[in-house]
């Protein structure tokens, strides 16, 4: 098509372009709009055919931006906060920065550090709504449903801004009783005699946890896909966890099993989404969250 042929672009389709970004549901955009769910899709044709690309497609499990629908809906992100500053200048409000976050974390990190900097982010700051999406899996596509998206792993270029937020370690622990009962653990190989309690390996997306592949002869006899789930099966002694030192460290309940021995480092990144509609917001749970993992560094990095 000519672009002079080409509908112009209007904003209210571009402000449903970011909610489906946000959601990525059709119904769930519609609702965060306040427009029908019929009209959704429709309106989003007419976008792509005003800038002449295709801004979205279909996933296994939602909706998500095309390369150049990110880029459209970066260019388009100021739009929410001048909506925002229009109605409060009506409303004669200036109450601070407003907004809503989404944030998605893996389920340690996002109960100890993620929890803690929010409840310090909606205490200073009212105005601000957060939802916390607690979920052990790498940064795809399917994540432009977030503002904020934590992973595990190094930071990786690409249409997220992402940082390294820390290095953290995971230990070997294991129950009092399951060790009167197994007998001593006095070098690497004696684990061969154990169950080891980690991730399911068929359902382990993030390959920096594909860790248990280095205890030859050890088994995983206990999958979970909560790390909280690991931690209370080793608590009652079933089995040997494969732990982070953050959450199982100071337990009364539990030793650390070779420490001199067994020590792996990950990272966790924080990525932020380009065309997030609210980033001024966004900027201060960052900054909450970076504030909560600073103070409790030594707790993540597990000394031997």
């Amino acid at each position: 098509m000519d672009p002079r042929d080409r509908p112009e672009v209007s904003t209210d389709d571009l402000r449903i372009l970011l909610a489906l970004a946000r959601t990525g549901k059709l119904v769930a955009a519609a609702a965060l709009v306040g427009v029908d769910h019929t009209t959704i899709r429709r309106r989003l044709r007419r976008l792509e055919s005003a800038v002449g690309h295709t801004l979205i497609e279909r996933g296994a499990d939602g909706w998500s931006l095309t390369e150049s629908g990110r880029t459209v809906a970066e260019r388009a992100a100021p739009l929410e906060e001048i909506v925002q500053g229009v109605r409060e200048a009506i409303d004669g409000d200036h109450g601070g920065v407003r907004g809503n976050v989404r944030i998605s974390a893996p389920d340690g990190f996002g109960i100890r550090f993620t929890s803690e900097a929010i409840a310090a982010v909606v205490a200073g700051h009212p105005g601000i709504t957060v939802e916390l999406v607690t979920s052990t899996r790498p940064l795809g596509s399917r994540l432009t449903a977030f503002d904020i998206a934590i992973s595990i792993g190094e930071p990786r270029p690409g249409w997220l801004r992402s940082e390294l937020l820390t290095r953290y370690a995971l230990g070997l622990y294991a129950s009092h009783a399951y060790l009167a009962r197994g007998g001593p653990i006095e070098a690497v190989e004696d684990l061969a005699d154990h169950r080891l309690i980690f991730y399911v390996d068929s359902d382990l997306s993030v390959a920096e946890l594909d860790l248990a592949r280095g205890f030859q002869g050890t088994r995983v006899g206990v999958g979970c896909t909560s790390v909280f789930a690991q931690l209370e099966v080793t608590a009652r002694g079933g089995g040997i966890g494969l732990l982070p030192g953050f959450l199982a460290e100071g337990r009364d309940d539990l030793v650390r099993v070779l420490p001199e021995q067994v020590r792996f480092e990950l990272a966790y990144s924080l990525g932020v989404r380009r065309e997030s509609p609210a980033p001024q917001a966004v900027e201060v749970v960052c900054a909450a969250i970076r504030r909560a993992v600073a103070e409790r560094r030594d707790a993540l990095l597990l000394a031997p």
